[in-house]
């Protein structure tokens, strides 16, 4: 059971940027999903999280990303994707995903350390003026 992101870069403000997490051993269909983001001595941040359970599509923004970033997941509920448009400063970061059973997920993600939560490595994206 595996994610990983790709997709970070180089970015300037006002830029638009895809990141995709990689599912294997699993797919996202029996999962809540997440995009988070963690920087030099910030909390890690929620930003989008994705769900598909029992055919009902959920999805939730940070306020500090709605209207500007995009989740979705590819038909085969292996990828999953986060589409940011209007980057500012503040969104350079290691962005990560992450995953948890369905039937576990209350509302809100455990702590990040929770054993329950399949998380990714990261990628990096910078934002310069």
């Amino acid at each position: 059971v595996q994610l990983v992101e790709s997709g970070g870069g180089a970015a300037h403000v006002g830029d638009s940027l895809s990141l995709q997490c990689t599912a294997s051993g699993f797919s996202f269909d029996t999962r809540v999903a997440g995009w988070f983001r963690a920087g030099p001595g910030k909390a890690r941040e929620g930003l989008a999280t994705i769900s598909n359970a029992n055919g009902h599509r959920f999805l939730a923004y940070a306020d500090s990303v709605k209207d500007r970033f995009h989740v979705s997941t590819n038909d085969a509920q292996t990828t999953m994707y986060l589409h940011m448009s209007r980057l500012k400063i503040d969104d350079a970061g290691v962005y990560l995903c992450a995953a948890i059973d369905q039937d576990v997920f209350n509302g809100e993600w455990p702590d990040p350390s929770s054993a329950a939560v399949t998380w990714g490595k990261g990628t990096l994206v910078t934002v310069s003026s």
